[in-house]
């Protein structure tokens, strides 16, 4: 059983293991939510998805520079808003108008933090039904600047990446000890798993960087990497409770630079082959982690839901009735509004492609390359559900 090697890796399409990562944060972030057990500590499961954010969105970067000589900043952000912002609206507006309806428009708080659910500052808003979307002003704000950086610090110059990385990185560390009233306090430091993934990313696609983390690539490493990462998660609530108020911070914000590169060394092993990839690829695995995305952003509706019906269900019971519930509305989210629009942001993209192509040929200018194979576009879309 010999490891992945380089060229491999970047002939790689998909990484299927993904699907099954989502799936766990997801569920372990509802479970957080909703009374699952509190030796599970699904709030990292947040963390896990801001990792995997960054490094599935930083290699997409580097691959289309790789294919194309460039990256198209209007495209990514084009499949961005595609893939987030329908689902992402029509929660929330199902969300005010229940609320609306049941006459807690204001009382609940999702009346005053419309301004910033609808300006993806949300993690700067009160309490609400629609709290848990904090996480994609985090993530949004990411994604206006990261792909910047990538393309002001030059072509193909890795090394001048992963210092831009490692400068913003330890810019949240500095930060973070300036939020400590804040309503979220240590929110700079999620920047920290997403950079993680970031560097994780820039790491693997250069071969020196590989070469280093190649030996995890190992079917047999990839096991003994499962098993460090899973006692690192059990080891979260120990350690966050002897950190606690450290420097008037919470535990569990000073974990986040243990936990992410923990959550980056497993994501380097699961890159390859190997039982723990297998078991994160079967297709209930795979269903959930598709609609990941959707299940994280209905939790509230469906938990109102169990709880008009099961009021007295709390516990175990009550984390297994709303996930079951918000898989079922996430699955009619997947099927409707998910594929729908992400199969028309494709097509708005390769539109746009043929007149920059027709115009270029009409002037003389060299074609633009041509779209993305769909096997290249499902690399574009996997992994991408935010939390």
């Amino acid at each position: 059983m010999s490891s992945l090697t380089h060229a491999d890796y970047l002939a790689l399409r998909r990484f299927p293991a993904l699907d099954g990562l989502r799936a766990i944060a997801a569920v372990m972030v509802v479970f957080f939510h909703y009374g699952g057990p509190d030796w599970l500590q699904g709030w990292a499961g947040v963390q896990l998805f801001f990792v995997v954010s960054g490094f599935l969105i930083t290699t997409l970067m580097l691959r289309e520079e790789q294919r194309t000589g460039r990256i198209s900043l209007k495209e990514f952000y084009l499949r961005r808003a595609f893939r987030i912002l329908p689902v992402y609206l029509l929660v929330l507006l199902v969300t005010a108008a229940g609320s609306a309806l049941l006459g807690t428009f204001t009382s609940n708080g999702i009346g005053p933090a419309l301004k910033y659910f609808l300006t993806f500052t949300n993690e700067f808003a009160d309490g609400s039904p629609y709290d848990q979307s904090w996480t994609l002003g985090i993530e949004q704000k990411f994604y206006l600047v990261w792909p910047l950086v990538v393309v002001a610090t030059g072509t193909v110059v890795l090394k001048r990446r992963a210092g831009a990385a490692v400068l913003l990185m330890l810019l949240g560390l500095v930060v973070v000890n300036f939020t400590v009233s804040h309503r979220n306090p240590g929110w700079p430091m999620h920047y920290f798993s997403i950079l993680t993934g970031v560097l994780l990313a820039i790491a693997l696609h250069s071969r020196r960087g590989f070469a280093v983390l190649r030996p995890l690539t190992n079917p047999v490493a990839q096991v003994f990497v499962a098993i460090a990462f899973a006692s690192v998660h059990l080891g979260l609530k120990p350690v966050a409770a002897f950190m606690n108020e450290t420097g008037g911070i919470q535990g569990h914000v000073w974990i986040i630079p243990m936990y992410a590169p923990a959550t980056a060394l497993l994501l380097a092993s699961l890159v390859a082959p190997g039982p723990v990839t297998d078991f994160l690829s079967t297709k209930p695995m795979q269903f959930v982690g598709e609609r990941s995305y959707a299940l994280y952003l209905v939790q509230t509706i469906a938990a109102t839901g169990v709880a008009f019906v099961l009021p007295s269900l709390s516990g175990m019971g009550q984390a297994v009735a709303v996930t079951a519930v918000g898989l079922a509305l996430a699955s009619v989210l997947y099927r409707t509004v998910e594929i729908p629009m992400i199969d028309l942001g494709r097509r708005v993209i390769t539109r746009q492609r043929a007149v920059s192509q027709k115009r270029g040929t009409q002037q003389g200018a060299p074609q633009a390359p041509a779209p993305q194979s769909a096997e290249s576009s499902r690399l574009a879309t996997i992994g991408q559900a935010q939390p």
